[in-house]
């Protein structure tokens, strides 16, 4: 049997995970889905309002991603969940026929800090956009993504703040596992369709490991990291998921949530991360900040406003076969949407190119070197530029 017939067979079936080869904690995989296979390891770009800003979902599937990720949070106050289902679902709504994942609002409630109030049974807040008052429970964030026809739903949750004392935590955490269950009873039965359950516990071992354990016991489709990249740090975060990953059942998919820069990723491949998801590459592209295989480029920079060489010659995306650096310098100091276009659209292709680098060198069984040598080298420079830019 051939490999795309292969690959066909494995997309007739329901929401399936497989692992393909693994080196040390590293895995190369796939996710089938009806509306598509997910390579794995993955990242997903934001689409938090049924748009990946600057982008036409075609430009977005032509950087070589499979999924997307969008926001119960925001689509339940507009254009509202039951409007975007009246409509034929999100994917139609924003003509996006591969796999959605929506996130179930957690992350938002909790960075509304005084605007919220938050009790057992869910959380009251007032709308970013008027004002207004709304009601969050685990059972309506998983009808909002319901509604919205999402492959993979997130379970409700409250991602806790750091820094966070242990018993605030413990107490956030086991609110979280409270209401984990509760979005499990309220998702049912759903063939092809997933649910993801999110462990939380903060920067403490004993709470990330018993979090596990109330989320294997309730039993989802794949397993999130949540609660890291909120400020606690690269070293930290991977101290976490070297004990926090390993722990998480191996049958399913591994997604840690918000990461992030590309050496976040490369080291959460080496801990044994399958899907990734954060703003960074279509914000910095909004800010004229462009990820190239030579560290960061800030294309507002004047040294750039006579340079004729391509953004990045290793990477195919139309800003870097079509215009010049001089010609990015332009549209972005004139304030042209065209600047923010094409800087999106390469950064985000160079995510992908960097996703298919990672499953090359999994397959090829080298990954461990390349990590060593990705974060020890360019991926160095890359930050550290990115960290003085201010950006």
């Amino acid at each position: 049997m051939s490999i795309g017939q292969q690959r066909k067979n494995f997309m007739t079936q329901s929401f399936v995970f497989k692992t393909e080869k693994q080196e040390a904690k590293a895995r190369l995989g796939q996710i089938a889905t009806p509306k598509g296979i997910i390579d794995t390891p993955a990242f997903m770009p934001v689409g938090t309002c049924a748009t990946v800003k600057a982008m036409l979902p075609e430009n977005v599937s032509s950087t070589g991603a499979q999924i997307i990720l969008g926001n119960a949070y925001h689509l339940m106050l507009r254009p509202t969940a039951e409007r975007v289902s009246n409509l034929g679902g999100l994917h139609r709504f924003m003509n996006w026929q591969k796999p959605i994942l929506t996130d179930s609002g957690g992350f938002q409630v909790m960075s509304l800090k005084q605007l919220r109030k938050i009790d057992e049974l869910g959380v009251e807040f007032r709308s970013f956009i008027d004002g207004s008052k709304y009601f969050l429970s685990p059972e309506r964030s998983i009808e909002i993504q319901r509604l919205l026809g999402s492959d993979i739903s997130m379970c409700f949750d409250e991602c806790t703040p750091y820094p966070a004392e242990k018993q605030v935590a413990a107490n956030s955490m086991e609110l979280s596992m409270r209401w984990a269950k509760r979005s499990k009873i309220a998702f049912g039965e759903r063939p092809g369709y997933a649910l993801f359950g999110i462990q939380q516990g903060s920067v403490y071992r004993p709470l990330r490991e018993d979090s596990t354990g109330y989320l294997v016991d309730i039993g989802f489709d794949g397993y999130a990291v949540g609660g890291l990249a909120v400020g606690e740090g690269q070293e930290k975060m991977f101290e976490v998921l070297d004990y926090s990953v390993p722990i998480l059942p191996e049958s399913k998919p591994r997604y840690l949530m918000g990461v992030g820069k590309p050496g976040d990723i490369v080291g959460g491949v080496l801990r044994g991360i399958d899907m990734f998801d954060c703003v960074l590459p279509t914000r910095s592209g909004r800010n004229g900040q462009a990820f190239t295989h030579d560290g960061l480029i800030n294309i507002k920079n004047a040294r750039y406003k006579d340079d004729e060489q391509p953004l990045d010659d290793k990477c195919d995306c139309p800003a870097c076969s079509n215009y010049s650096r001089a010609y990015l310098h332009h549209v972005f100091k004139s304030n042209e949407i065209i600047s923010s276009m094409l800087l999106t659209w390469h950064n985000l292709r160079f995510y992908q190119i960097l996703m298919a680098r990672i499953r090359n060198s999994l397959r090829q069984g080298n990954f461990v070197q390349f990590a060593r040598d990705y974060l020890k080298t360019g991926v160095l420079k890359l930050e550290k530029e990115y960290t003085s830019s201010g950006a």
